[in-house]
């Protein structure tokens, strides 16, 4: 293949990326956009992307009458809390099932990835049932915890760990270092790509989701985001400024723990990972 039609192939791919990719960021772009739109440009015809007078006013109102900081407040305590309690476990279970040899252990990491084939429905009444005879019904940690342990974290963690050459770990343990210290000094360090990989995807499962929280929780002052953004949507009426606006702020948090942690998941792409020498 000649310079000519590589380059011309790079350029038509790179075009078609794009169009992809603003087909995908057009949806939220309009929500940001109509978010600024009084009430009565939003259902105006013809339709217009930018709005003719922009208005904060809505999300003054989303804030200071709706509660929504309480909310989003709610919503960060479950986000942030699950998503560390997961990193914690989901390594050392990975280490665990990657380096460690005990009695059962192939048996266990397959009886747990077949969960991962399991509908969120089936397990939903049986984790009710714990979560209502622990005491945590209606509660913030009634939807951190059941969570926590993810079939796809510790797969996630279990696979990169077994790409580290066990000959770091016997060189480590002769030098006289501990278990513990050979986990949070070497194998946490080496793992970073794939820890803000699941930082990520713990956030953003834990953030949006509201099934789960509208099973447990039922006073409203212990509401999350997506439940009381959910809650703006009445039987007879909708608040569609308040509810873009609420919407709007519910991509914050995401946007920020993404620009935060995508220079780890893209070093990981750069790297081709340790080698066994």
């Amino acid at each position: 293949m000649t310079p000519k039609k590589t380059s011309k192939g790079m350029v038509a791919g790179n075009v078609i990326m794009w169009v992809v990719a603003l087909l995908f960021l057009f949806p939220a772009v309009w929500i940001v956009l109509c978010s600024f739109k009084p009430g009565n440009e939003l259902f105006s015809l013809p339709p217009t992307l930018f709005p003719k007078n922009p208005s904060f006013s809505s999300y003054l109102t989303t804030w200071q009458q709706n509660n929504f900081l309480h909310y989003f407040v709610n919503s960060m305590i479950v986000a942030v809390a699950s998503t560390l309690i997961t990193l914690l476990i989901n390594t050392m279970a990975g280490f665990a099932f990657a380096k460690y040899r005990f009695k059962g252990r192939d048996f266990i990491f397959m009886a747990l990835l077949t969960t991962m084939m399991l509908p969120t429905e089936v397990i939903m009444r049986p984790t009710f049932t714990v979560v209502s005879a622990l005491g945590l019904y209606n509660t913030l940690w009634g939807v951190i915890i059941p969570p926590i342990a993810t079939p796809t974290g510790i797969f996630l963690m279990r696979q990169y760990f077994m790409g580290v050459p066990d000959s770091l770990l016997e060189s480590a343990r002769i030098d006289g270092a501990g278990e513990v210290r050979i986990f949070a000094t070497m194998m946490v360090p080496l793992a970073k790509p794939v820890i803000s990989t699941l930082t990520i995807l713990s956030f953003m499962w834990r953030w949006n989701d509201y099934v789960w929280p509208m099973l447990v929780i039922s006073d409203e002052s212990k509401y999350t985001m997506q439940l009381a953004i959910a809650n703006l949507v009445g039987e007879l009426s909708i608040d569609w400024n308040t509810l873009l606006c609420a919407s709007v702020i519910s991509m914050v948090p995401m946007l920020i723990v993404f620009a935060l942690f995508q220079k780890q998941i893209i070093a990981s792409v750069m790297t081709s990972g340790l080698k066994e020498g």
